[in-house]
């Protein structure tokens, strides 16, 4: 009774805009009082985020968003699109998807994309004539694709852990990657369609094609265009650890805005390095007392309990991919994709191919699902993350995300049940 009561406390404090940090470490601090377990583990999970190797990398990709943000740059860049699509109804959407699902794949973490992007496509869309609420929902939710693209880190390590994992069905890492592209297309098109249906009614800009506007939309963002280039072909080929890319765009961002256009100024830097390491130390804190969180769930054993019930019940195949997926999508909303791929694949695989289902389907379905779980709410990381990035109570997150989720959910049931989206070209 006093669990419930508190549950519903935290939830009705969230909705009234309290600090979404304070909401998830007290849920957490509570299931370590009950559990009667030492309350220093919070500083534990600190420490842990102290030693991700993607730490460095969220700073320097969030300032540089930032130093885009104050820069003119989200004009040149609806400049250059409305030149390159602006003919085709939702060009501005299908680009940004594309480019978020790209950025992810490389960076391997969603949240980075929020941030790093977030800040460059959510005014550009408001000033092309989306509403707050579409352009708010599309960054949030265009943060989670890109998981099912090579090379994604999510996609390898499920890879090596399935392959440990001595199985009688062999594949490889290629295969999987293969597998991807196919559902993570599909995912792309669903969400543009989506966007070019729901934004009929609004007045969009959109432009005719004329090739002397082109030109000039490439030249005058001649010095941003070579920073995707640069990261993508750095990541990519391996010369650049993610955290290392993320140190050159940063100081090459910084340099053409304060000496080149000289939109930025020193000054203007300082103030622009204490805002985003700021919000980067509340997203470091959120991410600490959510693993924290995921801490009391795992030391309930709350996915063993939950999965143990599903193996005991279901004798069919339908009704275990039907059960598989909630119980996905509820382990992608508590845990971040890392744990997720450590703690479950062992669990699911086994029982996954009993029931005949591939376990590269399998690896497809997990990270959609992960995917998907960013989304979800109470506690989708994203949703936390797009909050606190673009001020907005997490209630208008929900409201704003929901629409998109909706629509990867009907594409995630389209890869569960039509295995040959994945095993096509296999």
């Amino acid at each position: 009774m006093i669990t419930t009561i508190v549950v519903v406390v935290l939830i009705a404090l969230a909705l009234l805009g309290a600090p979404l940090f304070s909401i998830i470490a007290a849920g957490a601090l509570y299931g370590f009082y009950i559990a009667d377990i030492d309350l220093m583990v919070i500083g534990i999970e600190i420490y842990r985020i102290a030693e991700t190797p993607l730490l460095m990398a969220l700073p320097l990709f969030t300032f540089t968003g930032y130093i885009l943000s104050e820069s003119n740059t989200s004009q040149r860049m609806l400049n250059l699109i409305q030149a390159m699509v602006g003919w085709l109804p939702g060009g501005l959407v299908i680009f940004a998807f594309i480019f978020s699902a790209i950025f992810t794949a490389f960076t391997g973490a969603s949240g980075v994309t929020i941030v790093a992007l977030g800040a460059l496509f959510y005014p550009t869309f408001i000033k092309a004539g989306y509403t707050e609420k579409f352009s708010l929902g599309m960054v949030t939710s265009s943060g989670s694709l890109g998981l099912l693209i090579a090379p994604s880190l999510p996609l390898i390590l499920y890879g090596i852990i399935a392959q440990q994992m001595d199985l009688d069905v062999h594949f490889t890492i290629n295969d999987l990657f293969i597998a991807g592209l196919m559902p993570a297309a599909l995912m792309i098109i669903a969400l543009s369609l989506y966007a070019v249906v729901k934004n009929r009614e609004f007045e969009i800009q959109t432009t005719s094609f004329e090739k002397d506007k082109l030109l000039k939309a490439v030249w005058a963002m001649r010095w941003e265009l070579p920073m995707p280039i640069l990261l993508i072909i750095g990541i990519y080929t391996g010369y650049f650890a993610i955290s290392e890319a993320a140190a050159v765009v940063a100081i090459y961002i910084l340099f053409i805005e304060t000496y080149i256009y000289k939109e930025v100024s020193f000054s203007k830097v300082i103030e622009i390095t204490k805002e985003s390491m700021s919000m980067v130390g509340s997203i470091l804190l959120i991410l600490a007392v959510s693993l924290a969180l995921t801490n009391v769930f795992i030391d309930a054993e709350v996915p063993a309990q939950i999965f143990e019930i599903i193996k005991e019940n279901i004798d069919s195949k339908i009704s275990f991919l039907i059960i598989l997926n909630l119980f996905l999508l509820f382990v992608g909303a508590i845990l971040d994709i890392f744990s997720a791929l450590v703690i479950i694949v062992p669990l699911i695989l086994p029982v996954a191919i009993s029931f005949g289902i591939h376990p590269v389907h399998l690896g497809i379905i997990f990270l959609a699902n992960m995917q998907i779980g960013y989304l979800t709410p109470p506690v989708g990381i994203n949703l936390f993350i797009s909050s606190y990035r673009f001020k907005k109570p997490i209630a208008d997150v929900y409201r704003a995300s929901l629409p998109f989720m909706l629509v990867l959910l009907i594409v995630l049931l389209l890869i569960t049940y039509i295995p040959a989206l994945s095993m096509y070209f296999i």
